[in-house]
């Protein structure tokens, strides 16, 4: 498995974290949201999906991604 931290802006409340975290899990990857530091911890297998699939999933909650 690999880790990463996104930093990603818009985020503010439990809808935020909702949206995010169930988007990363729709890819079959974990990601725990960091509101007060405006992250996601995303653990993901590189053979299954990659970052960029998962950034682009988050961006398309209406988020963005810059980290």
């Amino acid at each position: 498995m690999t880790t990463a931290n996104l930093k990603v802006q818009g985020m503010s409340c439990n809808h935020c974290v909702n949206s995010v975290e169930g988007a990363v899990q729709k890819l079959g990857a974990a990601g725990k949201v960091n509101l007060s530091a405006g992250s996601v911890a995303v653990e993901y297998d590189e053979s299954k999906v990659t970052l960029d699939t998962i950034k682009a999933a988050i961006e398309d909650q209406g988020y963005d991604v810059v980290g």
